[in-house]
């Protein structure tokens, strides 16, 4: 199951009350892309699909696909700020990012030589 910082749930109740009443959470998935592989996606939702699992943090309802359940299991989100901006931070124990940031790959080794060159590591 993935699980948000008290930081990340306090941004996301800001953001999601901004949003207003058609928004209804945030989806969290894992799709393919990037230098590593795969790359997480956020986004805001009006509502779960059927077959989505629901996380819920105080007022803030996290979905979840099928398909990307497994690959966030144990990852932390986190929302963070610095010199370089400000933005969510993934930690996925069992993922590999190649220095890249923003994709990961869960086999371990990275085989995109130029992955160091691909962006930052918030979201």
């Amino acid at each position: 199951m993935v699980t948000l910082t008290q930081t990340a749930v306090a941004t996301l109740e800001t953001v999601l009350a901004k949003s207003g009443p058609m928004v209804q959470g945030l989806r969290i998935a894992v799709t393919d892309g990037g230098c590593a592989g795969l790359k997480y996606q956020m986004g805001l939702e009006a509502e779960a699909a059927e077959d989505d699992e629901v996380i819920e943090f105080g007022a803030v309802r996290v979905f979840v696909d099928p398909d990307s359940a497994p690959l966030l299991d144990g990852v932390v989100v986190d929302f963070v700020e610095g010199i370089e901006g400000a933005g969510f931070k993934f930690d996925n124990p069992k993922a590999s990012s190649c220095g890249c940031g923003k994709s990961f790959s869960m086999g371990g080794s990275c085989s995109t030589p130029s992955a160091s060159s691909c962006g930052s590591s918030t979201h």
